[in-house]
């Protein structure tokens, strides 16, 4: 298994509110989270960071104790974010500045070839193999009207309302992700990004980006969402299996 991570502030924002964390080479457990932070001066910043650490030590601490099953595992994630969840709600009650504050938040726990994944927002994680398969599906409203056949993929992308979210963490007291389980087949190769990403290159040519040099393909990822305008921040998180 490798990982390559980069993030990057972009060309428009003043500070960077995405955070990621992937496991050390020599990890037992192989933990990948990326958050995509929100919410007035520094508040995006601290839930993003909150929630990745929050849910990296929650799986870290109980993965030993739980039955190594699909739905055992699966259920450690949503346990894991839900305390995140807590976390980070709390912290905002407590700090006037910090009010309102929330994230998106992808989990990746790699364990015997198989994917298990939890999400919430609208960061992505797509598999590519032959093609890129999209892993999650976006908690936001433009996706909502796209599910109902009130617009298409096509009108999506510019959509005045696209940042508009339906589910993140830590905005509420109860936070509902979504969890998947992922079989893996050799060089298989994960991708998980923030919406600053995917805004700004079209799937096709991050498809193409990745297939050429995963060693390479964050950087050279950042680099062609910047020049396209980078209007938000960037994260991409590379999975190589």
């Amino acid at each position: 298994m490798e990982a390559f991570a980069k993030t990057d502030i972009g060309k428009a924002r003043d500070m960077n509110q995405d955070y990621y964390y992937i496991s050390p080479e020599n990890s037992e457990i192989k933990i990948y989270i990326l958050a995509d932070g929100m919410g007035g001066y520094k508040g995006g910043e601290v839930a993003s960071k909150l929630a990745t650490i929050s849910v990296k030590n929650y799986i870290e601490n109980n993965f030993s104790k739980i039955p190594k099953e699909k739905e055992e595992i699966l259920k450690l994630i949503k346990n894991a974010m839900e305390y995140a969840n807590m976390i980070v709600y709390e912290q905002s009650k407590d700090d006037k500045e910090l009010e309102g504050m929330g994230t998106t938040l992808e989990v990746c726990l790699i364990y015997n070839n198989r994917a298990y994944i939890g999400h919430i927002g609208d960061s992505r994680i797509y598999i590519i193999r032959d093609n890129l398969k999209k892993v999650t599906t976006d908690h936001s409203y433009v996706e909502k009207l796209v599910k109902d056949g009130s617009i298409t993929k096509e009108e999506a992308i510019n959509h005045p309302k696209k940042n508009m979210l339906t589910k993140a963490l830590g905005c509420t007291a109860y936070a509902e992700p979504d969890t998947i389980e992922q079989e893996l087949l050799k060089e298989d190769i994960i991708l998980m990004c923030s919406d600053g990403l995917t805004n700004m290159i079209e799937e096709e040519k991050i498809h193409n980006i990745v297939k050429e040099n995963h060693k390479e393909a964050a950087e050279k990822l950042i680099e062609l969402a910047n020049e396209n305008g980078g209007y938000d921040n960037i994260t991409a998180i590379v999975i190589k299996n």
